[in-house]
């Protein structure tokens, strides 16, 4: 008996006397293995900080509705443990609870501890104290770094063992991650990674976790570690040994977002094209990085400049709503993979060519009974193909499934699934509920400009910033003197060139504690900036104030300031010079987000209230219903009535420039309106075809990144509710809204040419001899209030711009008769339903309809 019988043995022994539903986890070349048989696996990541506990329930359902099996989520050590040996799993961060509501779901679950994480997070989820740590080098053979990581490995995992939520224990989770994408600067580290490497692997597998593990981008990846794909495509993926199956654990369904850039876009059918491939082609377990992307609650959007909406155009968008036609189309397509999963797990692929960029990858579980996948991976040309004697059509950049080798039961670019109008929660074709402002009373608290010498401290040359911070603020103060000698004219102004150098992120600048026109800031793909404007200066002392700020944890601060032209052909370098610091700004010193000071004194009454300056805490006092207003480099605070529902609250700040914002002292994260894309690179109509990139898509050119800004329902309570919002730069506060989501007009377009829905298809029976249907769902607990467009026959244009064409059946009341008053109904395309308009013509069937609460 070899080792690996005995181990089974004495699993299911203690199994057995423990009374647990026991699950065996190991992998071959084909595929996990879980309880001796392989599968095929979906999975989804959803980051359990990026919502609210109280919905992650009906985030999961929804994600099992769609077809998954695994979610798969990372640790975040940064949040777990924020200061070293004190552990932090509660709220959104209790990571227990997350993985049992997934294990009540009846799904399975990936836990990608690492722990370093990346995930768009504030310093790539590693805590800042290890930054402090003299001696440590992160991710390289460094005895200091490799104690604190196999301490928190070891905490986690002994966490899970604790709730019983490994598989042998007869939890859900399956699989376990270390360390992340560290193939991708490997050779950064020489030898040191090298030996990194092979060490993370045995102190994982020294866990003892009874699941494989796997490190992800990692080709040299020690037995008995699974190394595994990232990517926007991985079908062209080979495991480094043959006896680890092909698995894919991040596959792009967007992209993130950031400040100052466009809002990427993924086609859906390039999407589910890249799926197809992967299991065409051998693959087994494929994971959407995201399923639900979420929000960056707080300050922990990574840098730079990661915006705080996570929304990723994922199947779920960020305030938890399916979005169509991405969700429902990849339902399909698992549906439609899973009607083949006992040919997948039976053989390896036989690959047969059907011409130039034209292929079949056949899978036989007996010699006369297949699957069969057929793939167009041109990226133009249309092609009907034959294959086992019969004739297929595959459009450009698609793939056919075919889980007997006869029947096409779905292919990956039509797209028949229901659409929603505009796809966007709060805007769009959505119904919302606006709340205006009725009253106002402002208050309001002038900050100081610079350092207060209760906070600063003084030293030689320019810090950086991380270091002096150590992320307590995004704000870091830098405040020197520059003295003017006096000239023959007394009181006369001297003119000079400043010129400031930054690593990032962004600089307001202060000359005598007035703004210096201008406003410096990088971007995302160069956080670094040159700030670069003409100032006068008075005789004697002019102070220099410099407010650096951070929007996401990196290595910012001010890198250089040098004075040019004050006195003929001159240049001062101030650099080195005597700087004073503070670390934060005076507002948050005092604490003006807590609701304990919404009614201190130390607030300003009267009338009018100052605008569109700088360093000015606003609050504003009000009963009712919504509340808005900031200011520049503000802080503003409003009471306001929590609408009715228990949907999610949307905050519109697109007439402000750059902050923070809090409801009810918990921050909902940064905001920069102010800050637009470029103008150009996007396109109103995306073409799906070839292969993607996160700048192919793009939208919302000219505007920026996002005005929107999630408020959890969980965060308002009946009553009064406290909003706040720091201002940095000025906005319009009148404009400023709060709006609840209560409707959405969905639509489906689907012909008689369509095949039949995917979960129609059974073994020997004749598939196409069934209607293609069009299927309408809304959101659990609403329902379908009216009928706006119903047309049977030839109807044109694209959801929200239909109209009957030439041929028209109008079926609006045998459309109402089946859906109106309904969560979702379904109405055959057939001239059975509707009768011929038109015969001889092919026809098809379109609907627009509206979901209401």
């Amino acid at each position: 008996m070899g080792n690996k019988d005995l181990v089974l043995l004495v699993l299911i022994a203690v199994c057995v006397f423990e009374g647990c539903y026991c699950t065996t986890v190991t992998y071959d070349h084909r595929a996990l293995v879980i309880d001796g048989k392989r599968r095929i696996l979906q999975s989804g990541s959803i980051h359990y900080p990026r919502s609210m506990p109280e919905v992650w329930p009906d985030i999961i359902r929804k994600s099992k509705e769609g077809g998954l099996d695994v979610i798969e989520t990372y640790v975040f050590w940064n949040n777990h443990e924020p200061v070293r040996g004190e552990y932090y799993f509660e709220g959104r961060f209790d990571l227990v609870r997350f993985v049992k509501t997934v294990h009540e779901a009846g799904l399975l679950v990936h836990l990608r501890i690492g722990p370093y994480a990346c995930a768009e997070w504030n310093y790539g989820g590693f805590p800042v104290w290890l930054h402090f740590i003299p001696g440590i080098q992160f991710r390289t053979s460094n005895d200091l770094f490799k104690n604190e990581m196999k301490r928190f490995l070891a905490k986690i995992v002994s966490l899970m063992k604790d709730a019983n939520l490994f598989a042998s224990q007869g939890g859900p989770i399956i699989l376990a991650q270390v360390e992340n994408e560290y193939g991708n600067v490997e050779w950064a580290y020489g030898v040191g990674g090298e030996l990194y490497v092979k060490w993370a692997a045995e102190t994982a597998v020294s866990l003892n976790t009874s699941v494989p593990w796997v490190m992800c981008q990692q080709k040299d990846a020690p037995d008995p570690i699974i190394n595994t794909c990232n990517g926007f495509y991985c079908d062209q993926f080979t495991p480094n040994s043959p006896s680890k199956p092909k698995m894919w654990t991040e596959n792009y369904s967007g992209w993130f977002l950031a400040f100052g850039n466009a809002i990427p876009h993924r086609p859906v059918e390039d999407l589910a094209f890249a799926v197809a491939r992967f299991f065409e082609t051998g693959g087994t377990f494929q994971n959407y990085y995201m399923y639900f992307g979420g929000t960056n609650f707080e300050r922990t959007a990574g840098g730079p400049l990661v915006a705080t909406s996570y929304d990723y155009d994922a199947p779920i968008d960020e305030y938890g709503f399916i979005r169509q036609p991405k969700w429902g189309h990849l339902r399909d397509l698992h549906r439609a993979i899973k009607q083949c999963e006992e040919f997948l797990i039976s053989s390896d692929p036989t690959y047969l060519q059907l011409g130039k960029n034209l292929e079949a990858h056949i899978y036989y579980r007996k010699s006369n009974e297949c699957a069969a996948f057929l793939a167009n991976f041109d990226s133009s040309v249309d092609a009907n193909v034959t294959f086992n004697g019969n004739s297929y059509f595959l459009p450009a950049w698609s793939v056919s499934i075919l889980p007997d080798c006869k029947n096409v039961i779905f292919n990956t670019a039509k797209v028949v699934s229901q659409r929603n109008l505009q796809g966007v929660s709060f805007s769009g074709r959505t119904s919302v509920n606006e709340f205006l402002q009725l009253s106002s009373a402002w208050s309001w608290y002038k900050e100081e400009v610079g350092v207060s010498s209760n906070h600063s401290f003084t030293k030689h040359g320019l810090l950086e910033q991380i270091n002096t911070t150590k992320d307590n603020s995004d704000y870091l103060w830098y405040t020197t003197s520059i003295n003017v000698k006096a000239s023959t004219v007394p009181g006369q102004e001297k003119d000079a060139i400043l010129h400031i150098g930054s690593l990032g992120h962004a600089a307001l600048v202060f000359v005598n504690k007035k703004l210096v026109a201008g406003f410096g800031f990088g971007n995302h793909e160069d956080a670094s900036f040159n700030f670069n404007e003409k100032i006068s200066l008075n005789q004697g002392d002019n102070t220099l104030d410099i407010l650096s700020m951070m929007i996401g944890l990196q290595r910012p601060g001010i890198s250089s300031v040098i004075l040019v032209g004050l006195e003929k052909n001159s240049k001062a370098d101030l650099s080195s010079g005597q700087w004073t610091y503070q670390v934060g700004v005076e507002g948050e010193y005092i604490g003006l987000d807590k609701m304990s000071l919404a009614n201190s004194s130390l607030w300003i009454q009267g009338n009018p209230v100052p605008v569109n300056q700088s360093l000015i805490w606003y609050k504003g006092g009000w009963s009712v219903l919504l509340i808005y207003g900031i200011e520049v480099d503000t802080i503003f605070q409003a009471t306001f009535l929590a609408p009715e529902g228990k949907g999610p609250l949307s905050l519109n700040l697109a007439s402000m420039g750059k902050g923070q914002a809090w409801v009810n002292g918990q921050s909902i994260g940064r905001y920069w309106p102010a800050y637009q894309a470029p103008s150009t690179g996007c396109t109103a109509n995306c073409d799906y075809r070839g292969t993607y990139d996160p700048s192919k898509c793009l939208r919302n050119c000219g505007q920026p990144a996002q005005t929107l800004y999630h408020i959890p329902r969980s965060w308002v309570h009946s009553g009064e509710n406290l909003l706040v919002l720091h201002e940095e730069l000025g906005g319009d506060p009148p404009k400023i809204s709060l709006s609840t989501r209560t409707g959405q007009e969905v639509c489906a377009h689907v012909s008689e040419a369509d095949p039949p829905p995917a979960d129609f298809w059974q073994p020997n029976l004749e598939f196409m001899s069934q209607s293609p249907e069009v299927r309408l769902t809304c959101e659990q607990g609403w329902h379908i209030s009216m009928i706006n467009f119903a047309s049977y026959g030839t109807p044109r244009g694209h959801c929200g711009t239909f109209d009957p064409g030439n041929c028209h059946a109008n079926v609006s009341s045998v459309v109402q008769q089946a859906c109106i008053g309904q969560e979702g109904c379904a109405i055959p395309v057939s001239t059975a339903t509707f009768g011929d308009p038109c015969p001889g013509v092919l026809k098809s069937l379109a609907i627009e309809a509206l979901c209401s609460y």
